[in-house]
C-alpha cells in the first residue's frame, strides 16, 4: 500500500489520538484545567476576553497549578484566580457589556421566557448545519436547565455559560424548545475559482463579514476576525450576492482586492495577484517563524498538509514546527519530531525549509524554542502537574545544544520593564524568561524573541540590557501560532506574521540558516525591511577599533507601516528620523554596540497594532575589549540576586540537591558578570 509521505504511520496514529481527544473533551483536549486551558473557549473573542476579570472565590475549583499557570496571554481573566466555568461565563458576560460580537449567539433567559440575539444571520447554501457558539445568559433569580441535543447544563441564578452547538441542534430551556432557525438564512449558491499563479492567503467575505471557504478548508480567522485560507486555483461555493475577494502572501507582498457578484449556479473565475513589496531572498536574506505549533489542543486537529499550505501560502522561507506540552505531561507532535528530526519536512523546496523542533517549557524559569536539532531530546518540560522545577533550564539547553539546536527564549516578557525587580515581579509562573540571565552568561543561548504575541517594550528593554552586559544574543521572532486553532486570539493568525530574517552564506538550507542565526546576522520584524551598516559591517559582525576612531552608521527601513527610524548604542538613542534612510557618525571611545529600530502603527495582525523591527547588534570592540557597560552588568547581577531568592523560595524542588543545582548555575553566571565588571571598570 502506498504511504502518504505527509503522514507516516507514527504521525497518522498520533493525529487519530488527537481527534479522539477533541471528540471527547472539546477544545481543551482534556488538558489539566489551569486558567489558560479553561479560558480557551473565550479566547475566540480576544477583545472581550481581554476585559474579563475573574475574582478568587470560595467556589473556585482547586487545582495545584491553577494560580501559577502562565500562558494567560495577557488576559486578566485567564490568570486571575481559578474560577470555574460558571464564573468565567459570568466574567465574559460582564466583559461583553450587552454587545454580541460577530460569531457569538446569546440565549437570554428572563423570568418571562427566553430570546436569541446574534450579530447577523448566517447565509447558508445547503441544509448542512453551521457551528454555533452559544452564550446562555440568565437574568432569572432561580436556576434553569438548558439542554443541547439532550445534554443537560445547569445554569445558576443569574448565571452565564458558554456552550457549543449547531444551527440544527435541539435546544431547550426548562423543557421549552428554542428555535435556532433564525440564526441562518437561505441563499442561492454560486461558485468562484480563485487563481493567483502561486500559493497565497485568500479572504472571501459577503455581507456582514461572513467568510467563505473551499470545501474541506479549515474555517480560520485571524486576531481581528478576518477569515482566510491558503492555496491557489481554488474553487469555493459562495452566495449569488456581492462578495469581496482579497489576496496577499505574507509580509513581502501587498494586498489585492476586488468585489464581484457571481451569477447563480455558475462558476466565476477571479484572477488576482498581490504585488511584491520587497524580495528578501534576492538579497540573500530569508525569513523564519521559529515558534509555530501544529497541535496544542484546539478546535481541530492539524496535519502536516495544513502546515505546508500555510508556509507556501505565506511564502515563509523557514518554518519551525515545535513539539510541546500544554499543561500536563503529553507532548504534542512528539511523534512527528521523532520521525523527522534532523530532516527537512516533505514539502520543503529550494526556498522553503520546514523542520520539526521543540519548545522546552518551564513556567517559572521560561520557555525555549529549539531549531535544527538532529534528534529528539530526553526532556521536554519540567514543573508541570506537580513535578519539580528540575533539572534547571541550563541542563535542558545544554542537551539541545549538543543536538546542534539553535536556541532562543520564547515570548520572554509580557509588559513594561524598567528594573530587575520588574523582571522577577511577584514570582508567579507566567512563563517569563527568568533564567535567561543565567543561560546567556553561560553561552547556552543564541538569541531571544524580540517579536512575539505579547507586549514588546519589556522584552526589548531586557534585550538591550543583556547585550549591553556582554551577552551575544541574536534578535529572533516567533509568533506562537497554533494551527489547531481556527479562531483564538493571536494564535490563529497565519504563521510568519512576525519573522526573523537572517542572511545566509550561499543557498538556503536548515544548516545555513542555523549558522546565520548563531552568528547574529538577523533582524526581527512584523513588516518593515530593515538594514544596518557600520562602516560596512552588518548585524552579527564585530569591528575592532582603536580608541577615538570614528565610524559611519547607516540605517534604512521600508515596507509596511514604517513611520520612524532609530539608531541606538549601548548608551541609548544616537539618532532618529522618519522612515527611509538615516545616516550618522560616532566617535568610539569605549566598547559598545549599534542596533537599528523601525516603528509605526496600523499593523493588520499585531494585537497592539504596532509595526516594529529591530536588528541584532553590530559590535564595536575597542582595543580588543568587548562591550560590558557597567550599568548593564550591575543590572544583570541584581537580576541574579533576585532569581536566587525566587528559586530558593518558590521553585518546586524535592530536596536540597536540586536547589544546589540551580544555585550553582546562578553562582557561575555571577562569576562571569563579575569578571566583565572588573574589566570594564
Amino acid at each position: 500500500m502506498h504511504q502518504d509521505p505527509m503522514t507516516p504511520p507514527p504521525v497518522a496514529r498520533a493525529l487519530q489520538e488527537y481527534r479522539a481527544l477533541l471528540a471527547e473533551h472539546g477544545i481543551t483536549w482534556g488538558e489539566p484545567p489551569v486558567p489558560y486551558v479553561r479560558s480557551m473557549p473565550f479566547l475566540r473573542f480576544p477583545e472581550e476576553a481581554g476585559r474579563m476579570a475573574v475574582p478568587d472565590g470560595p467556589d473556585a475549583p482547586d487545582h495545584p497549578d491553577a494560580r501559577d499557570h502562565p500562558d494567560a496571554r495577557d488576559h486578566p481573566g485567564a490568570s486571575d484566580g481559578s474560577a470555574g466555568a460558571g464564573a468565567l461565563g459570568e466574567a465574559f458576560r460582564r466583559a461583553l457589556g450587552g454587545r454580541v460580537p460577530s460569531g457569538l449567539t446569546a440565549l437570554r433567559l428572563s423570568e418571562d421566557g427566553h430570546r436569541l440575539e446574534a450579530s447577523r444571520a448566517s447565509a447558508v447554501l445547503s441544509a448542512d448545519p453551521v457551528p454555533v457558539i452559544l452564550l446562555v445568559d440568565s437574568a432569572r433569580d432561580a436556576g434553569a436547565l438548558v439542554t443541547v441535543d439532550g445534554v443537560p447544563y445547569e445554569i445558576g441564578p443569574r448565571g452565564a455559560v458558554l456552550l457549543e452547538a449547531t444551527s440544527a441542534a435541539a435546544v431547550t430551556v426548562d423543557g421549552e424548545a428554542v428555535d435556532l432557525a433564525r440564526l441562518t438564512r437561505a441563499a442561492v449558491p454560486a461558485r468562484l475559482r480563485l487563481r493567483a499563479g502561486f500559493p497565497c492567503r485568500w479572504t472571501v467575505v459577503s455581507a456582514g463579514g461572513q467568510g467563505w471557504y473551499p470545501e474541506g478548508a479549515p474555517r480560520r480567522r485571524d486576531y481581528h476576525g478576518v477569515p482566510f485560507f491558503h492555496g491557489d486555483d481554488l474553487v469555493l461555493d459562495v452566495p449569488a450576492e456581492p462578495v469581496t475577494v482579497s489576496v496577499t502572501r505574507g509580509m513581502e507582498y501587498g494586498t489585492a482586492e476586488v468585489s464581484v457578484t457571481p451569477t447563480a449556479w455558475r462558476e466565476m473565475l477571479v484572477e488576482l495577484t498581490p504585488e511584491r513589496v520587497f524580495d528578501s531572498a534576492a538579497r540573500g536574506w530569508y525569513g523564519a517563524d521559529l515558534h509555530v505549533h501544529l497541535n496544542w489542543a484546539g478546535d481541530l486537529v492539524a496535519g502536516p498538509a495544513d502546515a505546508a499550505a500555510a508556509q507556501h501560502g505565506e511564502d515563509l522561507h523557514v518554518l519551525n514546527l515545535v513539539a510541546g506540552n500544554v499543561s500536563g505531561e503529553r507532548v504534542y507532535d512528539r511523534e512527528a519530531l521523532q520521525h523527522w528530526a534532523g530532516r527537512d519536512l516533505p514539502w520543503s523546496d529550494a526556498t522553503h525549509i520546514a523542520r520539526m523542533g521543540v519548545e522546552y517549557r518551564n513556567d517559572l524559569l521560561g520557555h525555549v524554542h529549539a531549531f535544527g536539532l538532529a534528534a529528539p531530546p530526553s526532556i521536554y518540560h519540567t514543573g508541570f502537574s506537580g513535578t519539580p522545577d528540575w533539572p534547571p533550564n541550563a541542563a535542558a539547553c545544554g542537551e539541545l545544544r549538543e543536538l546542534n539546536a539553535v536556541l532562543g527564549y520564547a515570548h520572554p516578557f509580557h509588559g513594561p520593564i524598567s528594573s530587575p525587580e520588574d523582571v522577577i515581579a511577584d514570582g508567579r509562573r507566567n512563563c517569563a524568561a527568568l533564567a535567561l540571565v543565567v543561560d546567556a552568561a553561560l553561552g547556552l543561548m543564541d538569541g531571544m524573541e524580540l517579536l512575539h504575541f505579547s507586549e514588546l517594550s519589556g522584552t526589548v528593554e531586557v534585550y538591550r540590557r543583556l547585550i549591553g552586559a556582554g551577552n551575544r544574543l541574536a534578535a529572533l521572532a516567533g509568533t506562537d501560532t497554533m494551527l489547531s486553532f481556527t479562531c483564538q486570539d493571536t494564535v490563529s493568525n497565519p504563521p510568519g506574521w512576525e519573522r526573523v530574517y537572517a542572511r545566509t552564506d550561499g543557498p538556503l538550507s536548515a544548516e545555513s540558516f542555523a549558522r546565520a542565526l548563531r552568528q547574529g546576522r538577523t533582524f526581527a520584524t512584523n513588516g518593515p525591511w530593515l538594514e544596518l551598516a557600520v562602516d560596512g559591517g552588518e548585524p552579527g559582525e564585530t569591528l575592532d577599533l582603536a580608541p577615538g576612531e570614528r565610524v559611519t552608521i547607516t540605517a534604512r527601513a521600508s515596507g509596511h507601516g514604517v513611520e520612524s527610524l532609530e539608531i541606538r548604542t549601548a548608551d541609548g538613542l544616537l539618532a532618529a528620523g522618519p522612515g527611509g534612510e538615516l545616516v550618522t557618525s560616532l566617535v568610539v571611545d569605549a566598547p559598545t554596540y549599534v542596533v537599528a529600530v523601525a516603528t509605526g502603527g496600523g499593523h493588520p495582525l499585531a494585537a497592539n497594532g504596532e509595526t516594529f523591527a529591530h536588528t541584532s547588534p553590530v559590535y564595536l570592540d575597542v582595543a580588543g575589549r568587548h562591550v560590558a557597560r557597567p550599568e548593564d552588568v550591575r543590572w544583570c547581577m541584581r537580576w541574579l540576586d533576585l532569581l536566587e531568592d525566587l528559586v530558593s523560595g518558590h521553585a518546586r524542588l524535592e530536596d536540597a540537591t536540586q536547589l544546589d543545582d540551580h544555585l550553582d548555575l546562578v553562582e557561575k553566571a555571577r562569576t562571569v558578570y563579575a569578571a566583565r565588571l572588573a574589566i570594564s571598570g
